[in-house]
Parts: C-alpha cells; sequence; structure tokens
C-alpha cells in the first residue's frame, strides 16, 4: 500500500467513527509543496464538517484526536482546517524495498474487470504515415500503455478502409503509372495520387509481372489495386514498427462490408430510425444528440462513410467490449455525436464511445515552420522525422502536451543534447543513477534496501515523495487519457533525480550504512524513470 492510501485509510476509519459514512475515494490527499507544511496535506475537515454542522478546524481537531498516527511524525492544522502531515523516515522510505521488489511492475494496478477497445491511426493505405499520424500513434499507444497498466483490459485496433474511393483512385492512379513506366503517353489526373511511392510500386509491378497486366480488364485493374494497398500497408505496419507501434487486432473494412452485412445492419437494426428523402437514406440523429440527421446512403444507392462505420462499432461492442475509444484527427469533430447518436438508438449508454480528438503539429526549424521535407519536396513523414530526431524524441514531443492542444514541435530543442531538451534530461537522470549503481558494484558495496534514509536531506525527500506519486499519475492519466501527465511526471521524476545526485554524496565509502540506504534509492528511481519513459514509448538508455 501507497502512502497516500495508508493516510486515506487512517482518515476514512476517524471519520466514521465521527459519525460520517465516507470512502477512501472520497479522500484527497495532496503531497506538500513546501517542506513547512509537511509531506502531505488534506481538507477533508473542509469538505465534511458542514454535514455534522461543525466549523472545519474544530471537526480537524476532532479528527486529529482520534486519528491512528503509526509512521507519523506530527500533525499539524493549517488555516481554516487543512490537516498536515509529517511523516518519520521509515514510513516515506519503505516505498523504496517496495520499488526494488516489484521492478518493471512498480505502479501496475491490480487488474479491473472492464475491457476497452482504442482504434487509433487507421490511415487510409495509399500513401506515407505524416506528421498528424505520427501524433496519434503516439498519444493512441500511451493511452494503451497506460490503461494496461492500470489494470484495464486494453486491445489496440487498426481499421484499414480498404473499400471506397480512395482505394478507387489509388488503384487508378498506380494503373496509370505502370502504363507510364512502359513509356505509354498516358495523363495522371490532378485528384490522383502523386507521390513518389506511387511510381516505385509501378516500377515494382513491371519487374514482377512484365507487360502482363496492361490489358485493362477489371481483373488487371483489381489485381493492380490490391497490390498497391498490400504495399502501402506493409510500408504502414513498417513505420509503426519502428515507432515501437503494434496492434492486436487489424480489421478490414472489406470484411465489415461481406456478405452485405451493412446493408442488414440499416434494414434490421435501423429500420425504425431511417427515412427516405429526394432518394437518399437519412438516420433521425436529430432526436438524439446530433445538431441534424445524416445521410447514410446516397442517391445512387451507395453508401457514405458512415454507415460502415456504425457496422463496424457495433461489431467492435458485439465482441464484448466495455468502452470503445477512438482516437482521431480534429477534423472529425462533428462525428462524435452523430456515432453516439447511432450506437444509442442501438440502447447503447452515449459514454459506450469516447472520442478523443488530436489537434494538428506544426514543425519549427530556426524559428520557421517546416511544411516539406528538403529530401523528397513532399510533406514530411513519421520515417522521416524519426530518422531526424530519433523515435524517442518524436514520440516523447508529441505527448508532452495534451492531444486537444496544437503542438510546435521545435526541431532545434528535439536535437539538443543537453538540459533544453526534456527528453534527454529524463533520460540522462536515468542513465546518471545507472552509473552510480555500476561504480557500486565494481567497488563491492551492498545496497540495502530495507534500510531507511539515514539523513535530513531535503533531496532525498522530495524524491522519495516523487517516486511515491508514480503509480498515482499512473492511474490518473490513464483515467484520462493524458498521456501528457506522464510526461510531466517524467519531468518532475528527472529534476529530483538530478538534485538528489548533485547534492548528496551518493558514494561514501566512509560511511557506507549512509551510501547503502542512498545506493538503494537510486536503484528505486531509476526504476521509476524506467516505467514512467515505457509508459509513454520512450526508452532507458543505462550510459549516454
Amino acid at each position: 500500500m501507497n502512502i497516500e492510501n495508508l493516510l486515506k485509510e487512517k482518515l476514512v476509519n476517524a471519520l466514521n467513527s465521527l459519525g460520517l459514512e465516507v470512502s477512501v475515494a472520497d479522500i484527497v490527499i495532496e503531497t506538500s509543496k513546501s517542506p513547512i507544511h509537511g509531506d502531505y496535506a488534506t481538507n477533508c475537515a473542509l469538505k465534511f464538517a458542514s454535514r455534522l454542522k461543525k466549523s472545519p478546524r474544530d471537526f480537524a481537531q476532532e479528527i486529529v484526536g482520534i486519528l491512528e498516527k503509526s509512521g507519523i511524525e506530527k500533525i499539524e492544522i493549517a488555516g481554516p482546517g487543512f490537516i498536515n502531515f509529517f511523516l518519520e523516515k521509515t514510513t516515506i522510505g519503505s516505498v523504496v524495498k517496495k520499488v526494488i521488489a516489484e521492478g518493471d511492475n512498480y505502479g501496475r494496478a491490480e487488474k479491473k474487470n472492464k475491457t476497452i477497445n482504442v482504434e487509433f491511426v487507421s490511415a487510409n493505405p495509399t500513401g506515407d504515415l505524416h506528421l498528424g499520424h505520427a501524433r496519434i500513434a503516439a498519444v493512441g499507444d500511451s493511452i494503451c500503455r497506460l490503461y494496461d497498466f492500470a489494470g484495464f483490459d486494453v486491445t489496440r485496433e487498426y481499421y484499414v478502409n480498404n473499400a471506397g474511393n480512395q482505394i478507387n483512385t489509388l488503384g487508378l492512379s498506380l494503373s496509370i503509372r505502370y502504363h507510364q513506366a512502359f513509356g505509354e503517353d498516358v495523363e495522371l489526373p490532378e485528384d490522383s495520387y502523386h507521390a513518389q511511392d506511387i511510381v516505385d510500386i509501378a516500377a515494382s509491378l513491371k519487374a514482377k509481372y512484365g507487360d502482363k497486366l496492361l490489358s485493362e480488364t477489371k481483373e488487371n485493374f483489381d489485381f493492380i489495386t490490391n497490390y498497391g494497398m498490400e504495399e502501402e500497408l506493409n510500408k504502414i505496419w513498417r513505420d509503426l514498427d519502428l515507432y515501437r507501434v503494434h496492434f492486436d487486432v487489424v480489421t478490414l473494412e472489406t470484411d465489415i462490408r461481406k456478405n452485405d452485412h451493412v446493408k442488414h445492419v440499416l434494414e434490421e437494426k435501423y429500420k425504425k430510425y431511417s427515412y427516405v428523402d429526394d432518394g437518399a437514406i437519412f438516420l433521425k440523429t436529430s432526436d438524439f444528440l446530433d445538431d441534424k440527421d445524416r445521410c447514410v446512403v446516397k442517391k445512387d444507392g451507395s453508401y457514405t462513410y458512415m454507415m460502415p462505420d456504425i457496422a463496424y462499432h457495433l461489431n467492435k461492442l458485439n465482441r464484448g467490449y466495455d468502452l470503445l475509444i477512438d482516437v482521431l484527427g480534429a477534423d472529425h469533430h462533428g462525428y462524435i455525436n452523430r456515432m453516439k447518436s447511432a450506437l444509442m438508438m442501438q440502447g447503447y449508454s452515449s459514454d459506450v464511445l469516447e472520442i478523443e480528438l488530436i489537434q494538428i503539429v506544426r514543425l519549427i526549424q530556426g524559428g520557421k515552420e517546416v511544411r516539406m521535407s528538403k529530401r523528397t519536396g513532399a510533406g514530411i513523414s513519421l520515417r522521416e522525422l524519426c530518422e531526424e530526431v530519433g523515435v524517442d524524441a518524436t514520440r516523447y514531443f508529441f505527448v508532452s502536451r495534451a492531444g486537444s492542444a496544437h503542438l510546435d514541435f521545435d526541431l532545434d530543442v528535439a536535437l539538443q543534447k543537453n538540459s533544453s531538451n526534456p527528453v534527454y534530461y529524463a533520460q540522462y537522470a536515468h542513465a546518471r543513477l545507472c552509473k552510480v549503481l555500476s561504480l557500486a558494484k565494481e567497488k563491492g558495496i551492498n545496497i540495502d534496501e530495507n534500510a531507511a534514509s539515514l539523513s535530513d536531506s531535503k533531496y532525498e525527500n522530495d524524491l522519495l515523495k516523487c517516486i511515491n506519486d508514480f503509480p498515482k499519475t499512473v492511474e490518473s492519466a490513464a483515467i484520462k487519457r493524458a498521456p501528457y501527465m506522464m510526461a510531466n511526471f517524467i519531468q518532475s521524476l528527472a529534476s529530483a533525480i538530478h538534485a538528489f545526485y548533485t547534492e548528496c554524496r551518493l558514494i561514501d565509502e566512509s560511511n557506507l550504512s549512509l551510501t547503502s540506504s542512498r545506493l538503494a534509492l537510486a536503484k528505486a528511481g531509476s526504476i521509476t524513470m524506467k516505467n514512467a519513459l515505457n509508459l509513454i514509448g520512450v526508452s532507458a538508455p543505462e550510459n549516454m
């Protein structure tokens, strides 16, 4: 049990004894910002005093009077009724043994009985992953890592839109490039795909199949289209693998459309919610959360993108998930209420689907926005950015701010090898601790993980409290789907580690007892930093 939960349980017992029905979830414990206010504080006296018609300060006195005080050195009542706790060194130091014992699992919560499906990236297989996909991938994958560590059962899913106009355009573009590869004078339409990768795939087709596909038949067109789509998908998988992003499930739109499934969903599940207007079919989404009804079948009988998406979301829910999360670009704002409305038509709660909208990214270099790659003359891709600044910096910067906020990605900062680069600052903190632990091992100095801190150093205390905050931060960042909270924690932890390393003598062979306890704290700090970095997909090097 961590310190905050220990204090919460003591307070719950005291409050229940005073006639209040409260639970651990009702109690808030804050880490004190200044040592003069103790180690931790609570506002529970201010929060609950009115229930018993007492003044908060008098009520705080009553709470303190009956509180079980083992592990607590001193308690003070401050201001209008805040309760400040000064803990015994052994109480604060007990987290070190826990961290070392649990290792890579420190901060991992017990399993919760809740299954979550997170769909993210889901880029069309028609070209490179761009900066928007890169940010969505970083945020989506970090949300999954946080959920998993917080005890939820998480499935990562990628939805491949391999039907519809964009795939037909891919096939047309590739077919024309294939004919051009044989010297044919055929022009590529303006609304086709003009990127170099289409030219490269056409060259691959020519090398493998010669002129066998030049005859303009449906069979050849379908073959060329599927070949191009597979090539584009394989490139996406390679880029995501480089980016440390992997999926548990890949669902194809063509599978959702098989055997007229979308038609059956519309006719069997949405008949009473649909109507025909001017030859098109609409759903009555305005009866729920939407601002207007939405067309799902056009006059020509083809589906809008919405109807297959409805069938797909119902497919996910039929697999038994308690919660669906879509991580999408900011241009999908209007999508939220129409999809929630469609699911509500089937009796689902509006909150069975949550959609995280990720804002756009600007690359900045030399104080100016960079739009095009110097190498290709096209938009900068995920792979190119990773090759330029590294996977660690790319992933860290993309989650360092809330996904709902616009992000300026400063390439100059990302390339720095000093404390101005937050990634370097955090990784160097981990490497420093690893180096001193390695040196201690070479000298044959043992680490006593059971030893409490033997000094009054505020730097040790600050690091201990920061380490103790990690499980709470994981839980909060997971529930709020806010990886930036973990990035903020990493910076706080790095600051505490650097101060501890600089201000405390970690290896003092004339005082092995103090050395042993400080090395244990160093080991706990390194474990916590590694675990925190992993939750946003960033590595924790031992040497830098």
